[in-house]
């Protein structure tokens, strides 16, 4: 019978859809299960469901019969892609199932970051009812959003920022000009000029090797000293060390982060002393709903491979 390998926990929407499935094994890998366990597990695995555990060039070599390796969330940096494309092995992702949780993050942090909130709260403890005069909060209306990649989560972040009537762009040279005018977004052609006008920076592209440093001392240079930066995509794909630089100098005024190139982050990071950020320990998309959301899909995937009916929207592309 196939078998559908999980590398990681699994919630229960996605385990009852495996379960259902009385012609299919599911095989579960231990906790800190080694990568020569992991290779023995792989071999004869129709399907791996996979969360954050790396699969490497090895692992998937060693496949004999591997239909496809399905991930629950849309970051796929864990994973050798140009060893399962030599292969012509598939790797999924969950689609939407997770854009308007990420979306939701993206925002609570820009809403912090301009209103305060955490100064104001630290305040109120305090006692210093004054604080209410200093004016730091900002509005969101009227202001600048640039989006550096415009799919699915870019996408959800644009159409809650248009609800706060703030103005609204994107880079993302993948995207047809079709898809910015549908959801009445600008196309920014160059990154540089997007920069030089934005108040919040949102950033929504996967690590790849043409993303890795992407956002870094030349590019934080362009921006207003007033401006945000917002990620919830990769760590990396932010230059960290030029990020802290700015973040000290002033070159912009704070930033919202959910991951970082190291995790967990460091107890020492100095970026952790920075008062101008505001921290989440990758969790953009870690709610209750949404984790359920995710496993479905990914479960699904699965079984769709091993049916020969894989949906060709939940696959990467090649430009991946």
């Amino acid at each position: 019978m196939p078998k559908v390998l999980l590398t990681d926990g699994i919630q229960p929407a996605g385990l009852d859809i495996l379960a259902q499935r009385s012609d299919i094994v599911i095989e579960y890998c231990r906790d800190r299960t080694s990568a020569e366990e992991l290779i023995n597990r792989i071999v004869d695995a129709d399907a791996i469901l996979v969360g954050t555990m790396p699969i490497t060039q090895r692992s998937i070599d060693a496949a004999r019969v591997l239909k496809v390796v399905s991930r629950r969330g849309v970051g796929y940096d864990n994973i050798d892609l140009a060893a399962l494309r030599r292969r012509k092995i598939p790797l999924t992702i969950v689609g939407t199932a997770n854009s308007s949780t990420v979306a939701e993050h993206a925002f609570g942090f820009m809403l912090a970051l301009a209103r305060k909130t955490i100064a104001y709260d630290r305040a109120t403890r305090a006692g210093n009812w004054r604080f209410r005069e200093s004016l730091v909060a900002m509005d969101l209306l009227g202001k600048t959003m640039l989006l550096i990649g415009f799919g699915r989560i870019g996408r959800a972040v644009a159409a809650r920022a248009a609800a706060f009537e703030m103005r609204v762009v994107a880079y993302d040279p993948l995207v047809p000009e079709s898809v910015f005018e549908e959801f009445r977004v600008g196309a920014i052609k160059d990154l540089m000029s997007g920069l030089a006008t934005c108040d919040f920076l949102s950033v929504h592209v996967p690590l790849t090797p043409g993303t890795t440093g992407m956002i870094g001392r030349k590019e934080l240079a362009a921006m207003k000293s007033t401006a945000y930066i917002i990620s919830t995509a990769r760590g990396g794909v932010i230059d960290e060390e030029a990020l802290l630089n700015a973040l000290q100098t002033g070159l912009i005024q704070g930033a919202g982060l959910d991951v970082f190139r190291e995790e967990p982050l460091p107890a020492d990071h100095p970026l952790l002393g920075l008062e101008n950020v505001i921290f989440s320990p990758h969790s953009a998309s870690l709610t209750r709903e949404c984790a359920q959301r995710m496993d479905a899909v990914a479960a699904r995937n699965c079984l769709d491979a091993i049916d020969g009916k894989l949906d060709p929207a939940m696959i990467v592309p090649n430009e991946g």
